[in-house]
């Protein structure tokens, strides 16, 4: 016999559609974010947009620090704030977020400051 039971007769199917239309109505989509963990995912999206910005105008290694900064604050913001409240920065369990952020932002930090300069650059 199989773990899956046929759907009873008593509740109506209904489609995803139709659920969302009822719920939405004819108000105006939400252009912000619904948690604070969303606020702060925001605050990373910036420090990584300008990091990038910072590569792209010559200065590699201090771009890619502030990379790694915005990964270790994600990691902080992602450790204090409960699942329900930490928005996007919340993908896995917390301390598999929190360990692959740290070592993410680590890792950057490190390998920036440590690979030497190339002559001729």
């Amino acid at each position: 016999m199989s773990d899956l039971e046929p759907p009873s007769d008593e509740v109506e199917p209904v489609s995803a559609e139709e659920m969302g239309a009822e719920e939405v109505g004819d108000e105006e989509p939400r252009r912000y974010p619904s948690t604070i963990g969303g606020a702060f995912y925001l605050v990373v999206l910036a420090v990584v947009a300008i990091s990038i910005g910072i590569i792209t105008t010559g200065d590699w290694r201090l771009g890619i620090r502030w990379f790694g900064g915005a990964l270790l604050f994600a990691a902080a913001v992602r450790a204090v704030l409960p699942a329900k409240d930490a928005g996007m920065l919340a993908v896995r369990k917390r301390w598999w977020d929190c360990f692959l952020l740290i070592a993410t932002g680590i890792a950057l930090i490190v390998l920036a400051g440590s690979i030497p300069d190339q002559p001729g650059l």
